[in-house]
C-alpha cells in the first residue's frame, strides 16, 4: 500500500509504503498528494469507545483492549483512558481491568501513556458536579489517592479536581512532584482559587465551559476565572453540543495555543444511537449523536471521535486545519511532557488521512497500528 501525502502544516510531500504491520519506507517525493499526514492524535480524556465502557466492571479487559485498538481508526495513536467518580470497589475493578487490557497487547500498552482520574475530588454542588454520582464525590484524600495510584501501578497521569476543596493546593503541588498533570474541573472556583491552584502547579482545565451550572454570575464565574488564566491550557469538546459554535469560536480566540481538543467520549462513540453506560449511569444517544441522561437535557460524556473533533474545531471555531490538528496532537503531548509524563518532544506517531480527515493509516514509528487495507 503506497500513499502520497502532504505534511499537514508545511505541505511537504512524502510517499509512505506500508506492508502489513510495518512501514517499509517513507521518503520525500515530488508528486501530487491525495492525503495529509501529521503527528498522531492524543486524547487526554476518553471514558469508553465503540460500545465499551472503561468505567463498568462488566466490560472485560479484552473488550477494553479492543476499544483502544478501534480508536486507531480515528487517528488516536495515544489515549488516556478516563475513570470518573465511583465507589472504591468500582474503582478497583475498573483499574485492574485496564491494567490487564494493557498487558494483553504491546501496541495497546504503547498507545496509553497513562490513565486520567476525573473525580472523586470534585465539587458536590449540583451543576458543577455534572453527571458524577453525588454519593461517591469525596473530599481530597491523600490516602485514597495513594491507594488508587498503587492499584494503577503508577499509571494515573492526569487528575481532574476542584481547586476550591480543602487541601487542593497542597495536593496539586504533590501531584506535580509525582509527574502527574493536575487539571481543574467540575468546579465553582473563584479567580483567586484558580490563581492559587496555578501557583501550586495546575496546568490545565478539563472541558472548559462544561461541568458548571447553567446559571452563573455574569463576570465572577469559574469559566472566566479559568479562561483568563494564562498558565492554564484548556481542553474543549468540539462536538457542536457541549459548546455551541459561537462559544467554541470565542474560546478558541481567547485561548490561542492553549486550546487542546479532547473527545470526553464514552461507550457510544463510534457506535449507533441507543442506550449505553458510563459507570453507574445509563445514558442515551439520540439520532443527533448527543449523549444525555434519559429524560434530561444534561450532557454525560460525548459520542465524539477525534477525527471529527479536529474537523469540527477547524470549521466551527474558524481556525486552520493545521492549528486544529496541533490542538489534538502536539499540544496535548506538550502538556504531558511539561508534567513529566513523557520525555520526548514529539509523540513519535503518524496519522495519514484524506483532506476530510478520513483516516487511512495510523502508525507508531515504523509500526502500523491500523490501515484502511487491513
Amino acid at each position: 500500500m503506497n500513499i502520497v501525502a502532504a505534511h499537514y502544516r508545511t505541505g511537504e510531500t512524502w510517499e509512505f509504503s506500508l506492508a502489513g504491520r510495518r512501514v517499509k519506507s517513507r521518503r520525500r517525493v515530488k508528486a501530487k498528494a491525495d492525503a495529509l499526514f501529521g503527528p498522531g492524535f492524543v486524547d487526554l480524556q476518553c471514558n469508553g469507545f465503540q460500545g465499551v465502557d472503561f468505567n463498568h466492571p462488566d466490560d472485560t479487559s479484552e473488550v477494553c483492549a479492543e476499544a483502544i485498538r478501534a480508536m486507531w481508526e480515528t487517528g488516536v495513536a495515544h489515549v488516556l483512558p478516563t475513570l470518573i467518580t465511583a465507589s472504591k470497589s468500582w474503582f478497583k475493578e475498573n483499574i485492574l481491568q485496564l491494567n490487564e487490557a494493557l498487558a494483553l497487547d504491546p501496541n495497546v500498552q504503547r498507545s496509553v501513556p497513562g490513565y486520567h482520574l476525573e473525580g472523586p475530588f470534585l465539587s458536590p454542588v449540583e451543576g458543577a458536579r455534572g453527571a458524577h454520582p453525588l454519593e461517591d464525590i469525596a473530599p481530597i484524600s491523600t490516602k485514597l489517592w495513594r491507594e488508587l495510584q498503587r492499584l494503577a501501578e503508577g499509571r494515573f497521569r492526569i487528575v481532574t479536581l476542584a481547586p476550591e476543596l480543602r487541601g487542593a493546593c497542597a495536593f496539586i503541588a504533590a501531584l506535580r512532584k509525582e509527574n502527574v498533570l493536575p487539571a481543574l474541573g467540575h468546579t465553582l472556583a473563584t479567580h483567586a482559587q484558580v490563581a492559587a491552584a496555578c501557583d501550586a502547579g495546575a496546568l490545565m482545565t478539563t472541558h472548559l465551559g462544561n461541568g458548571c451550572p447553567q446559571m452563573v454570575h455574569r463576570h465572577a464565574n469559574p469559566i472566566f476565572a479559568q479562561l483568563g488564566e494564562p498558565r492554564l491550557a484548556a481542553s474543549l469538546i468540539a462536538d457542536g453540543a457541549h459548546l455551541p459554535p459561537e462559544v467554541l469560536r470565542s474560546f478558541a480566540a481567547a485561548l490561542g495555543a492553549r486550546a487542546v481538543l479532547v473527545t470526553d467520549a464514552m461507550s457510544a462513540a463510534a457506535a449507533p444511537p441507543g442506550r449505553y453506560s458510563i459507570g453507574k449511569l445509563v445514558i442515551e444517544v439520540g439520532t443527533d449523536g448527543v449523549v444525555r441522561q434519559p429524560g434530561s437535557a444534561n450532557l454525560a460524556g460525548s459520542a465524539l471521535t477525534m477525527d471529527r473533533a479536529v474537523l469540527n474545531f477547524a470549521k466551527l471555531a474558524g481556525v486552520s486545519l493545521a492549528d486544529a490538528w496541533d490542538a489534538a496532537s502536539l499540544r496535548p503531548w506538550g502538556l504531558l511532557r511539561k508534567a513529566g509524563v513523557v520525555r520526548t518532544s514529539q509523540p513519535g506517531s503518524t496519522v495519514i488521512a484524506t483532506n476530510e480527515l478520513k483516516v487511512l493509516a495510523a502508525m507508531h514509528g515504523s509500526r502500523v497500528l491500523w490501515s484502511c487495507e487491513r
